[in-house]
């Protein structure tokens, strides 16, 4: 029987064997490559190696950021320049609460630095707290507040209602559906004897533009605010004592990260965890970021807070001295 062609032994050239030799070659060093990445991929279970600093932290950190949050967004800007400064990639992402807070439990994000305890966000809490790191709080007294003019003539709630007129018997509050504007409507107005007054509602832009311009011209005004607000540190105003606990108690900001955070990052972790900024410097660097007739713009924070580190040298030192 006749050998078909396709299984006759072919005849090389010697130019045909050198090149199937290097072909040959090739093949073994794509191979070693090859079996080296998978080597490196198993040491680190779903995805690629990560790499970690001279400090034995991973390079990569994200930050979940609650929208519209300033405090929250003020330190997680700060961190990031101040992380990037000690060698880590940081990605801060832009989310709702809920979101966010199911995405640092399951590990989508590393940490969230905007969780109010204990009563704001106590339902997320309870709801993810099995499945995140608190490591503590870093500002002591955020609360509920109803503010007037430094030079007013009343210093608490209780005398409120009985010098109205010289407020123009008008609370000038935040947007209808905010979590003040009800505590201020159903706690604090039945409380102290405020139904005469006009609570006006719109937004937080009109709120503080009543604010600018009653302090352009030397006017009482009242108005509703959550501390911290960088408002404190632009305009010359002062709480009203709440001698009801009308507007609620004071909390704390606490920073929330993934149940591996201790793990994963411990230089950064030990940091976090002694972080706390004083209210003068928080209310300097939020006024610096978000106060736009002081100058900032609100299209590039980080410029803004670079700016402010070489104002404060000190404070920055201290993030990391640890």
């Amino acid at each position: 029987m006749k050998t078909p062609d396709r299984l006759k032994p072919r005849h090389q050239e010697p130019s045909d064997r050198r090149r199937d030799a290097r072909r040959t070659r090739r093949l073994g060093v794509l191979a070693t490559v090859g079996a080296a990445a998978l080597a490196l991929t198993a040491c680190t279970p779903g995805g690629p190696p990560v790499a970690e600093l001279d400090n034995g932290d991973q390079g990569e950190i994200t930050i979940a950021v609650f929208a519209g949050w300033p405090e929250g967004i003020a330190v997680s800007q700060l961190w990031r320049a101040v992380l990037e400064d000690e060698g880590y990639d940081v990605t801060l992402t832009d989310v709702d609460v809920a979101p966010g807070y199911s995405g640092v439990a399951s590990g989508d994000y590393d940490l969230v630095m905007d969780s109010w305890l204990p009563n704001t966000h106590a339902d997320y809490v309870d709801r993810f707290g099995d499945d995140m790191t608190d490591l503590g709080a870093w500002y002591r007294e955020a609360r509920n507040t109803i503010v007037v003019n430094e030079d007013a003539p009343i210093t608490s709630l209780d005398e409120l209602a009985a010098n109205a007129d010289l407020f123009g018997n008008t609370i000038v509050g935040l947007e209808p559906g905010a979590g003040l504007t009800q505590i201020t409507e159903e706690r604090a107005i039945p409380a102290y004897g405020l139904e005469s007054m006009d609570f006006v509602t719109s937004s937080t832009a009109a709120l503080l533009t009543e604010l600018q311009a009653a302090t352009d011209a030397g006017e009482n005004v009242v108005v509703t605010l959550a501390r911290p607000h960088w408002a404190y540190d632009a305009y010359p105003i002062r709480d009203l004592e709440d001698p009801e606990g009308a507007m609620g108690p004071s909390e704390e900001i606490h920073s929330m990260a993934s149940s591996t955070f201790d793990d994963d990052f411990a230089t950064a972790s030990g940091w976090l965890r002694d972080f706390e900024l004083s209210e003068d410097d928080l209310l300097s660097l939020c006024n610096a970021m978000f106060n736009v007739d002081g100058g900032a713009d609100g299209t590039d924070y980080e410029a803004i807070v670079r700016a402010w580190m070489d104002e404060h040298p000190d404070v920055v030192e201290a993030l990391t001295a640890g």
